[in-house]
């Protein structure tokens, strides 16, 4: 693969695929979104901070919420700072311009130098967002009418949207879109993923630990499975907590670190009854404790 194409190949603390590197490349290529699904904890908001650190370029995070509207991401108005000053205030409020706040698509466009730009979780907005979000991503340039300015981007951000598929996106956004899915991580990848964050752990140990939250992972009425961060959040309690790996093999500690919801603590106990009767006995009483 030319080199010029390979600019992403991830970084020290951000383990990347062959399919994942190449739809970041592709982006990067064709100067276009890329629009990022996967199921929580599979790393879709660290991929925009590990394109920046790769690409060594300042990022700016976009959170969306259900409210948010494209208007939002290129600048506010204060109108009620600037109303409180006029009454209360010793500061002329005639320069409208110091009322004007740019925001994070506005800024990205105001950079002197490439930026890239996290949309965080666009599928939390309404459902024309998307649409008008690209309309001015496709402009790069926007006016400030309170003010007459013209706010044009010298160079195009590097765009990451990421989606938790909570609503489905129209096709004229996903077609102007580089997409991918990132799927969650083998248990051979994340023994990988757990060495960045713990390089010095006893590999028994996190052999025990990755097979215990994949074994989690795998009960059927989970509402919420554990993610990536989770484990690594586990492995850290326990390594603190001094538990080693026979303490591990017969029960689960902690485990409030990994499982969010009452419904899931009961279903855990319901599969240990049903898989481990022999040892659920220590679990259960473990998992009453914690």
């Amino acid at each position: 693969m030319p080199r010029a194409f390979r600019r992403f190949a991830g970084t020290p603390t951000y383990l990347t695929n062959e399919s994942l590197e190449a739809a970041v490349n592709c982006a990067l290529t064709l100067e276009r979104p890329l629009l990022v699904k996967g199921e929580p904890g599979t790393g879709k908001t660290q991929l925009a901070h590990a394109v920046a650190e790769s690409l060594s370029l300042d990022w700016i995070h976009w959170p969306v919420k259900s409210t948010t509207r494209a208007q939002d991401g290129l600048y506010a108005y204060d109108t009620v700072q600037r109303l409180y000053e006029a009454r209360f205030g010793d500061r002329d409020v005639k320069d409208v311009r110091r009322y004007i706040k740019l925001g994070p698509l506005g800024r990205a466009f105001a950079s002197e130098r490439r930026v890239v730009l996290l949309i965080d979780e666009i599928d939390k907005a309404d459902v024309e967002f998307p649409n008008d979000l690209l309309h001015e991503l496709d402009r790069m340039r926007f006016v400030i009418p309170e003010t007459g300015d013209e706010i044009i981007a010298s160079d195009r951000p590097v765009v990451v949207i990421t989606s938790n598929s909570e609503k489905e996106l129209p096709d004229a956004f996903l077609r102007r879109c580089v997409f991918h899915f990132i799927d969650f991580p083998s248990a051979e990848r994340m023994k990988r993923i757990v060495r960045v964050h713990h390089p010095h752990v006893d590999d028994a140990l996190v052999d025990q630990a990755v097979e215990a939250f994949y074994e989690l992972r795998s009960v059927t009425r989970l509402r919420k499975r554990p993610s990536t961060s989770e484990l690594v959040d586990w492995i850290t309690v326990l390594l603190h907590a001094g538990v080693g790996r026979e303490r591990l093999a017969s029960e689960l500690p902690f485990l409030g670190v990994l499982l969010k919801k009452e419904e899931d603590i009961e279903a855990v106990r319901d599969s240990l009854r049903e898989v481990m009767p022999l040892q659920s006995v220590g679990q259960l009483a473990t998992i009453k404790r914690r």
